[in-house]
């Protein structure tokens, strides 16, 4: 067993998205989620309805064709852990598929009864789907924890191939100074990091052999997209400060949570607060 596969044979992954924190993140990501697949879903209503792919969507088309639109479009789920997002989708009308390195939260997951397509796989090799099979392709997990430069990408590609030509990949990373001023000054490991060689002369947190995460900058997940050949759309920062500020956050009113939730929702595509979020999620076009 891997030190992945243990920690999250512990780790409470529908816990996690059910805190505050958790619940910011998945609020504004879905947010973004629907936004693409709106628009993939007004394509394939146009396609039916004007019988041309860049036709105009008819307002006398029907419920029901908005239905069998939505049912037409494929989604792969890439390191689905639970189904957070999968089973959601699913529920709304989509054809998803999942794929869940980790065995117990494929277990999980599947144990939810639904109709979720749920696979073992890696990200590294989706070699069960051809290409150019979905519409919307979620890279959600995988980046958390590949940690090299030449795996990142090979996820990227692979997350690429098997999207067609005009959809949309979104990928998630968590980002560097989350984790340096959380773990390193928050939690005080600044000086062991330094001396274990874990942070570089930049203050860029290098992880050890035995380190599960990985940590971006924006240049590092620039570069990434260049080399994989993607075009960016967007992109955003689901939860911002919420990481940084947890005890806060907790404390907040229902009212006072739905403000900051729409604080977020309302800034999350700056520029200038990006990298000092806990997560990204960058959209890119094939």
């Amino acid at each position: 067993m891997t030190n992945l596969e243990e920690y999250y044979n512990k780790f409470n992954e529908d816990k996690r998205l059910k805190s505050r924190h958790g619940i910011m993140e998945f609020t504004v990501t879905m947010k973004y989620v629907h936004k693409y697949l709106d628009i993939l879903e007004r394509g394939k209503i146009g396609k039916e309805a004007t019988g041309d792919a860049m036709g105009s969507v008819d307002d006398s088309v029907s419920d029901s064709a908005s239905r069998k639109a939505k049912s037409n479009i494929k989604i792969l789920d890439i390191g689905a852990a639970t189904g957070g997002y999968s089973i959601p989708l699913w529920n709304e009308g989509y054809d998803v598929t999942a794929v869940e390195l980790v065995k117990h939260n494929l277990g999980m997951l599947k144990a939810k009864g639904t109709g979720v397509k749920a696979f073992q796989g890696n990200a590294l090799k989706l070699k069960r789907f051809e290409d150019n099979s979905f519409d919307l392709t979620l890279l959600f997990g995988p980046m958390y924890h590949l940690k090299t430069y030449e795996e990142q990408l090979q996820a990227l590609l692979e997350a690429k191939r098997v999207t067609r030509p005009g959809g949309y990949i979104l990928v998630a990373y968590v980002m560097n100074e989350y984790a340096f001023l959380t773990y390193g000054i928050k939690e005080g490991h600044v000086l062991e990091n330094i001396a274990e060689g874990k942070l570089d002369e930049a203050y860029h947190v290098r992880p050890g052999a035995d380190d599960l995460y990985a940590f971006m900058r924006t240049e590092d997940i620039e570069a990434l997209n260049e080399a994989a050949g993607v075009r960016r759309v967007q992109i955003i920062s689901p939860d911002g400060p919420a990481n940084h500020m947890r005890r806060e956050v907790n404390a907040l009113s229902e009212e006072q949570f739905a403000a900051f939730i729409r604080y977020q929702m309302a800034v999350c595509e700056r520029a200038d607060l990006l990298g000092a979020s806990a997560h990204t999620v960058d959209i890119l076009q094939k």
